[in-house]
């Protein structure tokens, strides 16, 4: 009869950390890590916050309906939320606002591509750039997109957002009547095969005039895209001038 060897039990380790926030990313690339609150648990969410609170940067939290924005409270020392675009913004004690020089055009086709634009307009005030917004101005009245586009004249505009869904045609019309770089954001909105979004990210990807193009209902990235754009321009801005 053969006895075997007692199997040593081993003790299981512990995962280890589940939030670790990358507090290097504005410096290293120049843009702020954003807080995804969709699917986050509140501790883990409380978590991230709290990280980036205690080194002195604000925290940028998107995809939180308001309903959960009391699980922040008592943090920071203030708050901006924007209900539509489902971001909220947690001040540390003592931070001053951001500045920033860059001018971006917000444009929206339809009134149901809002909360999109606005996801990405909520960022971009939070690093202090200017934004200029004209929503509901899709090609089905172009007239209504002329107007906007007469009211930015006055402004120094370095580029646009361009969101949109059904067809997406939008981005693709205002590439070719305005200056500066477009970013396209295609909008889950719409009716039968394309409604998902597919149907515009397709026509702003075979668009014949220059539009970069991010993730269906890509309003953080936009946003985030743009700031990397702004700094690249004010970079240049600053070499030539001799600063």
């Amino acid at each position: 009869m053969l006895l075997r060897a007692p199997v040593a039990r081993t003790q299981q380790s512990s995962p280890g950390p589940t939030v670790r926030v990358d507090l290097q990313r504005q410096h290293r690339v120049g843009v702020p890590e954003l807080v995804l609150g969709e699917g986050k648990a509140d501790d883990d969410l409380r978590e991230a916050v709290t990280q980036l609170l205690a080194a002195g940067q604000q925290a940028i939290v998107t995809r939180l309906p308001p309903e959960r924005w009391t699980l922040l409270d008592g943090l920071g020392e203030r708050q901006h939320g924007n209900v539509r675009g489902r971001v909220l913004v947690v001040i540390p004690a003592g931070a001053h606002p951001p500045m920033n020089d860059g001018h971006v055009g917000l444009l929206a086709a339809g009134s149901a591509d809002v909360a999109v634009a606005e996801e990405a307009r909520a960022i971009l005030e939070a690093v202090g750039v200017n934004v200029h917004a004209a929503y509901d101005v899709g090609i089905a009245g172009p007239h209504r997109l002329q107007q906007a586009l007469d009211c930015f004249s006055a402004d120094p505009i370095d580029l646009f957002i361009v969101v949109a869904g059904r067809e997406g045609t939008l981005p693709t019309l205002v590439a070719g009547l305005v200056h500066g770089p477009i970013i396209g954001v295609p909008v889950s909105s719409g009716y039968g095969a394309g409604g998902s979004g597919t149907g515009a990210l397709t026509t702003m990807l075979q668009s014949c005039t220059p539009v970069a193009v991010v993730n269906i209902d890509g309003g953080a990235v936009a946003a985030l895209l743009a700031c990397q754009i702004l700094g690249r321009i004010e970079t240049g801005r600053q070499r030539r001038s001799g600063r």
